[in-house]
């Protein structure tokens, strides 16, 4: 990812997007790392909250870009109602937003 790239940020993830070189079909990423959650287990759950929420919202990702999920450790405390309308509003925010100068749909 590099600095033109967009972003969004709640207090469960960030969420970086770019332009994709494959369009058509949009490709998310996920990342949950060793430093953030120390054990395996909370690793695996974090991203799992993650997928629930990203499918619960896919509607909202658009075609054109490339998605990073990024977990924050307080990703395990929020209820799922939560997450996903913070998803959906990170998602919305995304897609209003400028990539290169061109406005997305």
């Amino acid at each position: 990812m590099t600095e033109t790239d967009l972003s969004a940020r709640c207090g469960a993830f960030i969420i970086r997007a770019r332009t994709t070189r494959f369009p058509g079909d949009a490709r998310y990423g996920l990342v949950a790392t060793k430093k953030t959650f120390r054990h395996a287990v909370d690793r695996n759950r974090a991203k799992r909250v993650l997928r629930v929420w990203i499918r619960g919202n896919e509607s909202w990702l658009d075609d054109g870009r490339d998605y990073v999920f990024i977990a924050r450790p307080s990703i395990l405390a929020w209820q799922h109602t939560d997450g996903m309308v913070a998803m959906k509003k990170a998602l919305r925010y995304l897609r209003k937003q400028k990539i290169d100068g061109v406005p997305q749909q």
